[in-house]
Order: structure tokens, then C-alpha cells, then sequence
């Protein structure tokens, strides 16, 4: 089974940026739609940017115009570029499939915080 590995998670100022990787250990190329939810605490996991294989994107209202998300299937990997963070951004981000696989990586833990 492929398993994911997120990093680039940090502690950023509000209006900064991260980006964020998913590396897959298996190949993505299979995978129509691939996602980057979010997690805060008390709540369900959300989608927030989505992928297809295709190139075409949809993002959560929260994030449009804010966070890109790519992939490159080659070396089995997604990224989220996040700009213009706000506070509310704040929580921790994993990568899956959509719909998501029934298992998860340990995720990137964002603070946006002055």
C-alpha cells in the first residue's frame, strides 16, 4: 500500500508562506485525484485543494486564490504552496488520495501566528 509523508510545516507569520510536500512511496501516476486536507483540532478532516491527473485544480473557498497545489507524478510527489497566511490557516495538513485512502500520514503542522 502506498503510504505518504508530508513536510514543510512551521511556525509562519500571518501574510507569510510554506510549501508543503507529500511524498508517496509508491507511484501516484494511478491515482486520479489527489488532496490536501485539513485538520483542526475538535474537527474532521477537510479537503481544501485537490488535484487531477489532468492538471485540473478545485480548491475550499477558504483557501482560493491563496494555496496551488501540483503534482509531479514522476517523483511520486504533491505540494501545496500556501500564501498570504492567515491565523485560521493554522492546523495540520496531510495529503491522500480523493477520496481519501484509509490510511494517513502523521501530516505538517502549520501555526500562522505573530
Amino acid at each position: 500500500q502506498v503510504q505518504f509523508v508530508e513536510s514543510g510545516g512551521g511556525l509562519v507569520q500571518p501574510g507569510g508562506s510554506l510549501r508543503l510536500s507529500c511524498a508517496a512511496s509508491g507511484s501516484i501516476s494511478r491515482m486520479p485525484v489527489m488532496g490536501w486536507y485539513q485538520q483542526t483540532p475538535g474537527k474532521q478532516r477537510e479537503l481544501v485543494a485537490a488535484i487531477a491527473n489532468g492538471g485540473i485544480t478545485n480548491y475550499a473557498d477558504s483557501v482560493k486564490g491563496r494555496f496551488t497545489i501540483s503534482r509531479d507524478n514522476a517523483e511520486h510527489t504533491v505540494y501545496l504552496q500556501m500564501n498570504s497566511l492567515k491565523p485560521e490557516d493554522t492546523a495540520v495538513y496531510y495529503c491522500n488520495t480523493y477520496p481519501p485512502l484509509g490510511f494517513w500520514g502523521q501530516g505538517a503542522q502549520v501555526t500562522v501566528s505573530s
